[in-house]
């Protein structure tokens, strides 16, 4: 059983945004750094974001820079998107180093 969910993916239009929400049970994320992923059609994964065990530290990769944020709160970690792009498309994941979420699907199209 996958100890972690990924929650809030769909499908929006270009400029809109998604809240992702990372969750996992019986499983602890508080306390650990927490990352961020995602996976185009037809490219490898890469990292988006991550952010440090208590929370005081936020990692962005370039292309999402001020446009998402990732927080943190009790047992849950967030992604905020806004603004997004065409290729922001890709399947989201959630990581606690191993372990991965089954990933959330976002399509950016008009």
């Amino acid at each position: 059983q996958v100890p972690l969910v990924e929650l809030g993916g769909g499908l929006v239009q270009p400029g809109e945004s998604l809240r992702l929400s990372c969750t996992a049970f019986g499983f602890p994320l508080s306390g650990y750094v927490i990352n961020w992923y995602r996976q185009a059609p037809g490219k490898e994964r890469e990292w988006v974001a991550s952010i440090s065990a208590v929370g005081d530290i936020m990692q962005y990769t370039d292309s999402v820079k001020g446009r998402f944020t990732i927080s943190r709160e009790k047992n849950m970690v967030f992604l905020q998107m806004n603004s997004l792009k065409p290729e922001d498309t890709a399947v989201y994941y959630c990581n606690r180093p191993p372990y991965w979420g089954p990933g959330t699907q976002v399509t950016v199209s008009s």
